[in-house]
């Protein structure tokens, strides 16, 4: 198969096995559960289809390999079924050998919450038995009673079917001693229906057919390992407060369940595992721990915590054997310094020391196994001497490691050597590349801000900058003092000499000063091209967010939609025209090219549009902020464009001669044109936005006075307030 956890093939392969010869059937069987040991339900095709050929040794064969393991009520139900055909003519010994195998069948799986077909079956098969005597039939009844007794007490899907059962076969034998049976096991029923209606609500998000595969962060994966793990808190719990050995086995089989669809998660091993010791049985947690490894064989995690059990309990041997194993497999440096660390505590610092002078010639050792020795010598051992041996001999080695640089440096600040540090840092900037060395540097001025004079300080400050910036020209603004520099050398820890607003700002300017040789980039577009210059610059563009967005539904009515006008239309168009021929003729690939090649005048518009929670703005706002932005002047569109299609030019085109007041309609013209709007004239595609009539709303309109910071008691004697014209951003809309 392509795909070693393929679920669609192994689907395919299951059914066309059904339509095969068993001789050809088995080898696909063999091959399935090779891959999916935990599949109760290609277990149960699998011994069908030898039971239907009546093949009673390989069917015992197969149920002796699945069914401990696959704890799955239709499995074991086919069990029983294959029992019954075998011993039911075989008279009293098949009759015992078929109780027996209800017997084992409910101490398995008696507590699913499926379960209550095989108790019923069970009991059906005891009032079967023949009594050829009374004493026969007292033992009968005696043994149906206690069946019963168990099955009431067990939260099933049938449990209240066989509570009136129950009821039934009592009154059938003693009216007065049931009277009493019933009142005493009444609580107990009632408790056992209660619990079965909480189970169900967790077992409805199971999926029990689910087949076991390696993590993939489906979200159907995701949703099965939460659903087990709220099942396991849920029974961890004990909800229907029974003794503590009936809870614990509960909750293996609950684990062992869970194991079949989960069954190569090392986190389910290892709570399964941590569960038995906080019970006290480590050695069940053993048990589980060798389960795991054979599930999941390349799973480090795992033998760590198996190891850390075996070193825990004092099998000092086994824990060693298990870090070998991880050394056979992976011959990474985590694996040896675990394996050093361990040998420190189970054998001593000389077994330690041992393994270290074996490893370090190793191709795989990394600077990381000097630096974990070192640090062991002088912490554990007390002997600094050969600490600095050691991170001496690492120097020679990875004299081009930041990270063993600093280590060291670490060190030797325990040491309070700081000739040796000054030395180290000296040595090190001379062979790390430039690239690699910044965190040296800080490193290095952060030492002598501890033991250096301010000369000191100053000049390695220096040296780092013309080393990671480059020596460049004089007057370069990388290399001049800074207000940066000062904040930087005063700081302690999360203590600034400077509020958080100063800090940002700071921030702010730095980013401004290496920006700001920049070459101005141009912008190419359909009608024209323009620089972004101060716009560009200075103006923040809102980018959307993503996260507020909802799917524009056409067969709903926008709650703007009434309010909208004519003119929202024919913005929309045009807009999305000019964004058309912009995506045609510029050469933006991303997102994030978009304001390259956007115009100025655009820019500026977008950094003023407000928030928007829906698709469909408020068109009086959007109207509003345009007549208060003073928007600066691009080069248009082409006329002849226009004029080939018939159009009138724009009102809003300033790059005509006769751009100001000319342009400007009388008063009385415009209020003509918004009458003959409303007797039904369509707007021209090319009217002006500012050309559409204000809002009439007194609240908005005193909005947009404080917004462009005039005081409401400035206004005429008459009491009208002029809300000025479309071009030039001024008051001139009439609220008498």
């Amino acid at each position: 198969m392509a795909d070693k956890y393929n679920v669609e093939e192994a689907e395919a392969l299951a059914k066309r096995a059904l339509h095969l010869p068993i001789a050809q059937s088995t080898p696909i069987y063999e091959q399935l559960l090779s891959l999916y040991p935990t599949s109760a339900r290609f277990w149960k095709q699998y011994v069908e289809t030898q039971m239907a050929v009546n093949n009673d040794d390989a069917t015992k064969q197969i149920f002796s390999r699945c069914l401990l393991t696959c704890l799955q009520v239709p499995l074991w139900q086919c069990y029983i079924r294959f029992i019954r055909k075998v011993y039911d003519k075989k008279g009293a010994e098949g009759q015992e050998e078929t109780t027996k195998a209800f017997e084992f069948t409910l101490n398995y799986i008696g507590t699913d919450i499926a379960s209550g077909p095989i108790w019923t079956e069970y009991i059906t098969f005891l009032k079967s038995l023949p009594a050829l005597n009374p004493h026969e039939d007292m033992q009968r009844k005696i043994a149906l009673r206690k069946v019963y007794q168990r099955a009431i007490l067990t939260p099933t899907h049938h449990v209240e079917q066989l509570w009136k059962e129950y009821e039934n076969f009592e009154n059938s034998v003693n009216r007065q001693l049931a009277k009493g049976l019933v009142n005493e096991y009444q609580p107990k029923f009632n408790s056992a229906r209660a619990v079965y209606r909480e189970r169900k609500k967790y077992i409805e998000d199971i999926d029990w057919n689910m087949l076991a595969v390696p993590p993939t962060g489906s979200s159907k994966e995701e949703v099965q390992w939460v659903a087990w793990k709220k099942f396991l808190t849920f029974e961890k719990g004990n909800p229907q407060r029974i003794d503590t050995a009936l809870s614990t086995k509960r909750i293996i089989y609950v684990y062992e369940q869970c194991l079949m669809c989960l069954y190569h998660y090392p986190d389910v091993w290892y709570d399964y595992a941590e569960w038995h010791i906080k019970s006290g049985s480590t050695d069940a947690a053993i048990k589980v721990f060798q389960r795991a490894l054979k599930a999941i064989p390349d799973s480090e995690m795992l033998k760590y915590a198996y190891a850390e059990l075996e070193e825990a309990r004092g099998a000092i041997q086994s824990a060693k054997n298990l870090y070998e194993s991880i050394l056979g497999v992976s011959t990474n440096s985590l694996a040896q310094i675990q394996f050093l660390r361990f040998l420190r505590r189970a054998e001593g610092v000389e077994a330690a020391r041992k393994y270290f002078l074996e490893v370090r010639k190793s191709p795989s050792c990394t600077y990381h196994v000097y630096i974990a020795f070192a640090t062991m010598a002088f912490c554990l051992d007390k002997d600094p001497k050969a600490a600095h041996n050691i991170f001496e001999e690492g120097l020679k080695r990875y004299m081009t490691e930041p990270v063993y640089i600093l280590e060291y440096a670490d060190f030797l600040t325990r040491l309070n050597d700081d000739r040796n540090i000054r030395a180290l840092f000296e040595r090190a900037l001379s062979t790390l590349p430039t690239e690699e060395s910044a965190e040296v540097w800080n490193r290095f001025v952060q030492f002598e801000q501890t033991y250096g004079d301010l000369a000191s300080i100053l000049k390695v400050e220096q040296r780092r900058k013309e080393a990671l910036f480059g020596k460049g020209e004089e007057g370069s603004p990388a290399l001049d003092s800074s207000l940066q520099d000062v904040v930087s050398r005063y700081s302690y820890m999360d203590l600034w000499p400077c509020s958080t607003n100063e800090l940002d700002h700071l921030s702010r300017q730095e980013l401004l000063v290496k920006n700001m040789n920049k070459k101005v980039e141009k912008t190419n577009l359909p009608h024209g091209t323009a620089t972004i210059g101060s716009v560009a610059s200075s103006s923040k563009v809102v980018y959307p967010d993503t996260a507020q967005m909802v799917v524009h539904d056409p067969t709903k009515k926008s709650e703007f939609s009434s309010s909208a006008k004519p003119v929202a239309a024919a913005a929309s168009n045009t807009f999305q025209s000019n964004v058309t021929a912009t995506a045609t003729h510029g050469s933006a690939s991303t997102f994030d090219e978009i304001p390259k090649n956007t115009p100025p005048a655009l820019l500026a518009f977008l950094a003023n549009l407000p928030h928007v929670d829906g698709p469909t703005p408020n068109v009086d706002v959007v109207l509003s902020i345009c007549l208060q932005s003073d928007l600066p002047t691009g080069q248009t569109a082409n006329k002849q464009s226009f004029t080939a299609k018939g159009n009138v030019p724009s009102q809003n085109d300033h790059s005509g001669p006769n751009r100001g007041g000319a342009q400007r309609l009388p008063r009385d013209r415009r209020a003509t044109k918004r009458k003959g709007s409303d007797r039904g004239q369509e707007d021209d595609d090319t009217t002006s936005v500012q050309s559409q009539p204000l809002p009439t709303d007194v609240f908005r309109l005193r909005q947009m006075r404080k917004a462009r910071g005039i005081s409401t008691s400035s206004q005429t004697p008459t009491g009208s307030a002029s809300y000025g014209s479309a071009y030039s951003g001024e008051l001139s809309g009439s609220t008498g």
